[in-house]
C-alpha cells in the first residue's frame, strides 16, 4: 500500500450504522455444510446453501457495520420485487439476446422491458450493463423506469499479460475488447460522492458475462453504506450491503428482519415459484379431461322441459 502509485480507498464504518432497514444476526456461519432452515418470526431466512468456505459469517459483517450478503435464487421474471423493499443503488447485467450461441439462456427484449425496476427505487442509481446493439434499448428502459442516463462506465478487456483483448468473442463486424455500462439516477439520491473514480475500468476477462470486481469498489464509494440490488447474479457476485438475484444461486439467504416478514408471507415454502395460472373455462377440453368429468357428473338429473 505504501509503495502502491494508485489511490485506496478504505470503509470507514466508526459510528456508522444502516440505514432504512432492520437486520436480524444469524448465528449460522457461512462455512457450515448445505443447511435448510426457515424463520418468520425475524430471523434469518437461508434455504437449500451449498458448501462455501469463502464466505464470511453473517456476525462477522454485523460486527463491521455491514450487511451481510443476502441472496434468492429465482427467475427474476416472476419476482415480486415489492418483496425486496427499496434500494439506493440497482445493478443489473441482463442475459441479452445478441444473436449468437451462448452458454447461457436468454431474454427478450420485451422480457426486459416489462420487469417492474421501477417499484425498486424512489431515489437512486442504476448500473445497467449493455452490448453494442442493446445500448439504445438500455437508454429506453430507463426513461421507462424513471431513470435519467447520468454517465457510462466502459470496461476495457485485458488478458492475463495486461495486454488488450483483441480476438474477443463479440462483435459482428469487429471484435469487441470493451464492454458498456450505463449509469441512470433517479429522483434526488442523498450521499453520493462525486467525482472519485474513473469512468474507465481496465480488467481482465475471466469467466463468460463475469464482470470486473472492481465494479463493486466503484459503486461503494459512490454510494456507501447503502443497499444494493444486484440482477442477473450468480455466487461470485454476492457481496455486502448486497441482495442478489438470479437462477443460478444457492438457495436463499436472507437476514434483514422486515424482508424475512415479508418474503415468508409472499413465499410460504420459501421458495419462488411461478404463479400457477388459473383455469380458462373456455378452454376446449382434451378427450381424457372430458371422460374425467364424465366420471363424476350426476346422470339422474332430468332436464327441464318447457
Amino acid at each position: 500500500m505504501e509503495t502502491c502509485k494508485y489511490v485506496h480507498y478504505e470503509i470507514d464504518s466508526r459510528g456508522h450504522t444502516p440505514t432504512n432497514h432492520h437486520h436480524a444476526s444469524s448465528p449460522r456461519h457461512h462455512k457450515q455444510r448445505s443447511t435448510t432452515t426457515t424463520s418468520s418470526g425475524g430471523g434469518a431466512i437461508t434455504r437449500n446453501l451449498k458448501h462455501r468456505t469463502d464466505i464470511v459469517s453473517d456476525d462477522e459483517y454485523l460486527s463491521r457495520k455491514m450487511l451481510p450478503p443476502q441472496w434468492v435464487k429465482c427467475d427474476i421474471r416472476v419476482m415480486d420485487f415489492p418483496t425486496l423493499g427499496k434500494f439506493s443503488v440497482i445493478m443489473a447485467d441482463p442475459p441479452w439476446d445478441i444473436h449468437m450461441e451462448l452458454p447461457y439462456g436468454t431474454m427478450k427484449d420485451s422480457e426486459m422491458s416489462d420487469l417492474k425496476i421501477e417499484n425498486l427505487s424512489d431515489d437512486g442509481l442504476i448500473f445497467l450493463w449493455v452490448t453494442g446493439r442493446a445500448m439504445e434499448l438500455g437508454r429506453e428502459l430507463f426513461e421507462k423506469w424513471g431513470y435519467k442516463r447520468c454517465d457510462e462506465l466502459i470496461w476495457v478487456k485485458t488478458n492475463q499479460l495486461q495486454r488488450l483483448i483483441r480476438t474477443g468473442r463479440t462483435g459482428h463486424w469487429i471484435n469487441h475488447g470493451k464492454e458498456h455500462c450505463l449509469i441512470g439516477i433517479k429522483g434526488n439520491p442523498k450521499n453520493i460522492n462525486r467525482r472519485l473514480d474513473c469512468d474507465v475500468l481496465v480488467a481482465e476477462v475471466r469467466d463468460t458475462s463475469h464482470k470486473p470486481d472492481e465494479i463493486y469498489g466503484i459503486i461503494e464509494r459512490l454510494s456507501p453504506g447503502t443497499r444494493k440490488l444486484e440482477l442477473f447474479g450468480r455466487m461470485h457476485n454476492i457481496q455486502p450491503n448486497w441482495v442478489t438475484l438470479g437462477n443460478q444461486l444457492d438457495g436463499v439467504h436472507i437476514v434483514e428482519t422486515d424482508m424475512v416478514t415479508r418474503f415468508t408471507s409472499q413465499y410460504p415454502s420459501g421458495e419462488v415459484k411461478k404463479p400457477t395460472p388459473s383455469p380458462n373455462p373456455q378452454a376446449p377440453t382434451t378427450t381424457e379431461q372430458q371422460k374425467h368429468l364424465d366420471s363424476w357428473q350426476p346422470h339422474n338429473i332430468r332436464p327441464l322441459r318447457n
